[in-house]
C-alpha cells in the first residue's frame, strides 16, 4: 500500500466497520465490463479483495476530511509513486493519491459512487486508467475508451469545476510489435478526443518511456508495465509543469 495519510489510520480505525460495511452494495456483473460500476471480485495473490476494500475505505476517510487540491485517480501505475518523487513533486500541491493496483475503470466508477467523493473540492484531477480493462478484461481498444470516458464523466459529474489532467494509458510489454502496444495506440487515439483544453486536457507521456526502437527498457519498467523509480522520474519531470500550469489560475 503507498501514499496513505498515516494520520487517519486512527480514524479508519474508528470508522472502518462502517465504511466496509457499504462494500456490500457491490454489484458484479457475469461477464465484467468497464462500464459497469463494480467492486473488486477476484482476490489476488499480490492483493485480497479486503485489502482492496481497506485502501477504497481509506480513500473515503480522506474524502470525508481532508483538504484536497490535487487528486490522482487510477490503477496501480497512480498507486506506486516512489514516495520522494511523490514528496517533492506533489505532496507540496495537496494531493492525495486515489489509486489501486489492478483496477479496471468498472472499478474506479464504482469507487467513485461509492464514498470516494465525499467532502472533496479538487482543482485538478490526474486520471490514468485502462490498461487493465485491456490486460486484464481483454476488452477491444473501443471497449477500453467507453470505460475510460465514463469515468471522465462521472468525475465531471462529481466535480463540475474541476479541472481534469487525462493521462494517456502508458505502453506495456517490451517489444514495440507487441499487439498491445497496437491496442494502446488505439485506445489512446479515441480518448484523445475527451480533451477540449478547457476543462479536460489530454497529455500523451507515454513515448517518453520508450527507447528509440520503440521497447521499453527494464530499468524504466521492470516488468515492462509498472515503471521503476526512473520510470516514475520521467513521467514526473514532464508532468509536473503541466501540473503546475493548470493548477495557475
Amino acid at each position: 500500500m503507498t501514499l496513505r495519510h498515516k494520520k487517519l489510520l486512527s480514524i479508519f480505525a474508528s470508522l472502518g466497520v462502517g465504511l466496509l460495511c457499504q462494500s456490500s452494495l457491490a454489484f458484479s456483473p457475469a461477464s465484467p465490463s468497464g462500464i459497469v460500476p463494480a467492486k473488486r471480485a477476484v482476490d489476488y495473490e499480490w492483493m485480497s479483495i479486503k485489502t482492496w476494500e481497506k485502501m477504497h475505505a481509506e480513500d473515503m476517510v480522506i474524502a470525508e476530511y481532508e483538504q484536497v487540491d490535487v487528486l490522482f485517480v487510477g490503477d496501480s501505475i497512480t498507486a506506486g509513486w516512489d514516495w520522494q518523487i511523490w514528496g517533492k513533486n506533489f505532496a507540496p500541491l495537496k494531493a492525495a493519491n486515489f489509486g489501486i493496483g489492478g483496477d479496471n475503470t468498472g472499478n474506479v466508477l464504482w469507487r467513485l459512487q461509492h464514498g470516494a467523493v465525499g467532502n472533496l473540492q479538487p482543482t485538478l484531477i490526474v486520471l490514468l486508467i485502462g490498461v487493465n480493462n485491456i490486460g486484464a478484461l481483454q476488452e477491444s481498444p473501443e471497449q477500453a475508451a467507453d470505460g475510460v470516458t465514463r469515468v471522465v464523466q462521472q468525475l465531471q459529474l462529481a466535480w463540475p469545476n474541476s479541472k481534469i489532467l487525462l493521462n494517456a494509458v502508458f505502453p506495456f510489454d517490451q517489444d514495440a510489435r507487441s499487439p498491445n502496444r497496437t491496442k494502446v495506440k488505439q485506445l489512446n487515439k479515441i480518448i484523445a478526443r475527451l480533451g477540449n483544453n478547457k476543462t479536460i486536457f489530454f497529455k500523451d507521456y507515454g513515448p517518453l518511456l520508450l527507447e528509440k526502437d520503440g521497447s521499453i527498457a527494464p530499468d524504466i519498467m521492470k516488468d515492462f508495465l509498472h515503471p521503476t523509480p526512473k520510470g516514475y522520474e520521467v513521467w514526473a519531470n514532464a508532468m509536473t509543469p503541466d501540473i503546475h500550469a493548470l493548477l495557475t489560475p
